[in-house]
């Protein structure tokens, strides 16, 4: 671990104190931190030095860190390589095999308790763990010893943050999140499938200027996971006027009205995608005419369906784990908002069977 600090990687790559400023600003802005924040976190990350950060990998699909690598504010070429010292990552390293291992020992022990550990995927531990090994380790035996020299623990994506894909039914690695495993220092739960790149890199410089960031009840970043993608869904007007599409292909869907009938899981799903979108700020899924999946929250696969109406929550994490009070609410408005919807032009129908010509009829 290098005494550098971020200032001085910036001075000592010939770039100036503007740069480093725009740096500061273009983060702040990610983290939509008050003037005030946004002066402190510059000077703190002035003071800070450069984090090292191990990068393991366990039961997970690349996604995580495929959107990782599309950061565009700040940039992910100057984050990983300049601000701070990613040690450690078996998929963006050259080294493999002992040379790899031996990396990851040496950064782990130079750094030994300041460390910030970032785990992406779940951990087996079904059958002692075996249906994940690397280096003759399991995942499990893996992720206790080196959470055991972290500082903070950052759980990426939502395999990691509440088992993911593999902790669906039946389950049938025993797969668990990282919280399972990890109980005795600060695990920050980034959910998502894949998470926002832009969150991903303003969790790390907020725990970097501040340390641990303010959580939800799920153990989220608040900055990122304090809204619903509901309460900042552009189609969300349509929603409290009750006009819904009701197949993808209807006047409705062509019209943007909203997704809520076609299964769409906003009301519920707490993220950022309606606000910082992807790829540059470029769209969303429900700007491209698709339903939320949910997939930032707990079980978003055994919900019973990605295309069905919100309905209670099944599957083996409760329903007040999976849902607040704010979104059992809102679901509960739009299933109210949806039935009146129906209701009106179910009487509209009605009417229209029920009239029957007269001679003004036919002399209009």
């Amino acid at each position: 671990m290098s005494d550098e600090t971020i200032s001085e990687s910036f001075r000592n790559r010939g770039m100036s104190r503007r740069a480093f400023l725009k740096f500061c600003a273009a983060t702040a802005s990610v983290l939509a931190l008050s003037p005030v924040e946004a002066a402190e976190m510059t000077r703190r990350l002035a003071q800070a030095p450069r984090p090292s950060v191990i990068y393991l990998s366990y039961q997970e699909c690349t996604g995580c860190l495929e959107s990782l690598t599309r950061s565009f504010s700040p940039g992910i070429g100057q984050l990983l390589f300049n601000d701070i010292s990613l040690d450690f990552n078996d998929t963006l390293q050259a080294a493999a095999g002992e040379a790899a291992e031996a990396a990851r020992e040496t950064a782990m022990r130079n750094a030994w308790g300041k460390y910030i550990l970032v785990v992406d995927g779940s951990v087996p531990t079904k059958d002692g763990g075996v249906y994940c090994t690397a280096a003759g380790k399991s995942a499990h035996a893996d992720i206790q010893y080196a959470a055991s020299g972290a500082q903070a623990v950052i759980a990426m994506g939502t395999c990691a943050s509440f088992g993911g894909l593999p902790f669906a039914q039946p389950n049938p690695t025993g797969a668990v999140p990282v919280s399972e495993i990890v109980r005795d220092r600060p695990v920050i739960n980034v959910s998502g499938c894949p998470p926002i790149a832009e969150v991903i890199t303003g969790v790390i410089m907020y725990y970097v200027a501040f340390g641990t960031p303010a959580l939800d009840r799920l153990g989220r970043p608040v900055n990122f996971y304090g809204n619903t993608i509901h309460d900042r869904c552009y189609r969300r007007p349509f929603y409290d006027r009750g006009l819904f599409a009701h197949s993808f292909d209807d006047k409705g869907a062509r019209e943007g009205w909203c997704l809520y009938e076609l299964g769409c899981k906003g009301p519920t799903t707490y993220n950022s995608c309606a606000t910082m979108k992807w790829n540059g700020g470029t769209s969303y899924p429900i700007e491209s005419g698709h339903g939320c999946l949910g997939c930032s929250e707990p079980n978003f696969w055994d919900h019973g369906g990605f295309y069905r109406p919100l309905s209670t929550p099944t599957g083996h994490w409760s329903a007040g784990e999976v849902l607040g009070g704010a979104a059992v609410a809102g679901a509960a408005v739009g299933l109210g908002v949806a039935a009146l919807a129906r209701s009106r032009q179910n009487k509209k129908g009605d009417h229209k069977a029920d009239h029957k010509p007269t001679d003004k009829d036919d002399k209009g």
